[in-house]
């Protein structure tokens, strides 16, 4: 029995490698696929597996500029040999739905349909030569993302968001599993206290339009802590005033004590689900977040967070002054919490693949039967 989890990148633990940790628990004897690969930068768990790279791994410096080649990596998740594997799940957000299973069934955990050809392009901060070439690359990739979805079995959205985002653009039904979020590590503590800051927390890339909080309390004059890493980091340093803190990247461990002690957490990003946002609400700290996306899915206005309508730094303003006006029970926070805990998750796939894969022994024993 051969198992095959194909991933499109790994180059940081982020939530599709939340998500690709979980399914590789519950296969461990799978093999990994993926475009390529930056050693130590997931779980021991994932790196545990044998993990085979595309011939974009062998590129000098691909993965700081593995953007620039967006144009390859179709023709790259194709080159995988598949041949003899009984079993493919791809845990997709770009092409890794595109891959060739042979004979294999193919079930797609899909985290979003490429936002950047789609819908969402305005959201990345393209320079004018990336706005330009993506212009151009635009109607290819679409022809290419909607062919190669009529290679998957069964699609799994990650969210209603995501669910109608694959009926729009695909024309395909997929059932939802929402992402697993660690509720047994995650969780409130009666020995920490919220403190005067809020929190910002998760990758620095354009489209979590951390830009537009960090202006929002410029101008507020709150005191701000952001926690992540990437691209955006520079850019966001220098439109900070003195009361935005930045940790850069942070433990699982610093990540819960920020989130036990932070009056909230503030998204305005338009996410497909928002693992964070559940994190933060697990360790009984609420969520003032753009109504839109995965949010209007884990967030309440007023029972667990605060929904504002536009990605505007007024907007943002008027919420943290609403929030400020109210309190926020623990208990209440976190009241819904379980129904998306990494059990529940792996509960989910383990009978989503039984049942599409009934008739097939070798795929029921391959699984490992929770405790």
């Amino acid at each position: 029995m051969k198992i095959a989890v194909v991933h499109d990148w790994l180059n940081g633990m982020r939530g599709g490698e939340k998500v690709l940790e979980a399914i590789l628990e519950i296969y461990p004897q799978a093999a990994v696929y993926t475009l390529f690969r930056q050693r130590k930068k997931v779980s021991r768990s994932i790196e545990s597996h044998r993990i085979v790279t595309s011939w974009l791994n062998r590129i000098p410096g691909v993965y700081h500029h593995y953007r620039t080649l967006l144009p390859l990596f179709p023709v790259a998740v194709e080159s995988f040999d598949l041949r003899g594997v009984d079993l493919v799940i791809s845990s997709s957000h770009a092409v890794a739905k595109g891959v060739r299973a042979a004979s294999a069934i193919h079930i797609c955990y899909c985290h979003t349909p490429m936002r950047y050809i789609w819908d969402a392009e305005d959201d990345y901060g393209f320079n004018r030569g990336r706005y330009l070439a993506m212009r151009a690359l635009r109607s290819r990739l679409r022809r290419w993302d909607r062919e190669t979805a009529n290679r998957v079995d069964h699609f799994i959205a990650n969210s209603r968001f995501v669910q109608e985002r694959i009926r729009r653009y695909y024309g395909r039904d997929s059932e939802i599993i929402y992402p697993p979020v660690d509720t047994e590590f995650f969780t409130a503590s009666p020995s920490c206290r919220r403190e005067e800051f809020y929190l910002a927390s998760g990758a620095l890339v354009p489209y979590k339009r951390i830009d537009k909080v960090i202006e929002a309390f410029n101008k507020l004059g709150r005191r701000l802590v952001v926690a992540g890493d990437g691209p955006e980091l520079n850019r966001l340093r220098k439109i900070a005033k003195t009361n935005v803190e930045f940790l850069g990247w942070v433990t699982d461990e610093e990540l819960q004590r920020l989130y036990r002690s932070a009056r909230a957490l503030v998204t305005a990003g338009r996410e497909d689900f928002g693992i964070v946002v559940v994190e933060a609400q697990a360790c009984g700290c609420p969520v003032v977040a753009l109504s839109a996306g995965g949010s209007l899915e884990t967030i309440q206005d007023g029972v667990n967070g605060i929904l504002f309508a536009e990605q505007h730094v007024d907007d943002i303003v008027r919420a943290i002054h609403r929030f400020e006006t109210m309190t926020w029970p623990v208990e209440r926070v976190r009241h819904q919490v379980e129904r998306f805990s990494r059990e529940n998750f792996q509960a989910r796939i383990r009978s989503f693949v039984s049942e599409r894969t009934a008739g097939s022994s070798a795929v029921r024993v391959a699984e490992v039967q929770p405790a």
